[in-house]
């Protein structure tokens, strides 16, 4: 778990709930900046993008969100009538997740992920939080350990942006870059700030879906379907277990 210091994000989500809201930022190993709304992250169903809307369709029975971050999505789906579990790291964002109304949010990092959680029928990695897979090597084992946590017919519903619809010179100079040091072309290096706290820093993996089919396939998984309206790349893909 991060402590208060790391705790970028959560600091920021809590001044967000209590007025005090602002930006983050998002720092990129080789000195990439971009600052980032906090607003987002407490966006009501009619405010998101049309894929992750449509992807609640997919969703059923006993439901993990793994980032849950403010709750904006646990929240949706706990209002649906759906028993909901949201992790994260970070304390700050649980107890806004708490004061917010989610009746089960609690701390476990995604590496720490085990059966004391139960089983589930539907994963939610929203908001790019595919991402926690991290590299080529993470991918299959973290898809393989939520399959150890799911039903026999369970599902992920799980976005991330394809990096390669990009005509942004600094980004495709760190695809290069990453390409040199022998890492996935999305595979990003980077820390949270706000104010006085910091993340340390840590790897965070976009992919196309064509990349997101090669980490699947090891697995027990499959891709169902590919949802995007989006012409920057953001999609959500949702996977389902293949049939034993």
């Amino acid at each position: 778990m991060l402590t208060d210091r790391q705790d970028a994000h959560g600091n920021a989500m809590w001044d967000e709930l209590h007025g005090r809201g602002g930006e983050s930022i998002c720092e990129r190993d080789d000195g990439y900046i971009e600052s980032e709304s906090i607003a987002q992250y407490f966006q009501p169903y009619g405010a998101w993008n049309r894929s992750a809307r449509k992807a609640m369709e997919f969703v059923r029975g006993r439901v993990l969100d793994v980032g849950v971050g403010a709750g904006r999505h646990a929240l949706h789906v706990q209002e649906h009538g759906h028993d909901v579990v949201g992790i994260d790291n970070s304390p700050k964002a649980l107890e806004v997740c708490r004061l917010r109304g989610l009746e089960d949010a609690r701390g476990c990092p995604v590496t720490q992920m085990g059966p004391f959680l139960g089983t589930f029928d539907t994963v939610l990695m929203l908001g790019n939080n595919f991402g926690f897979t991290s590299s080529r090597k993470r991918a299959p084992w973290l898809l393989k350990r939520l399959a150890s946590l799911t039903s026999p017919d369970a599902r992920i519903v799980a976005e991330t942006r394809d990096v390669y619809r990009t005509d942004n010179p600094e980004h495709l100079a760190y695809h290069e870059r990453n390409r040199a040091r022998g890492r996935m072309a999305g595979q990003v290096r980077l820390r949270i700030r706000y104010h006085a706290h910091a993340t340390p820093w840590y790897d965070y993996l976009f992919v196309s879906p064509e990349e997101m089919e090669e980490h699947v396939r090891p697995t027990p998984w499959r891709i169902h379907d590919i949802l995007s309206d989006d012409p920057d790349g953001q999609y959500v893909a949702i996977l389902e277990k293949r049939a034993p």
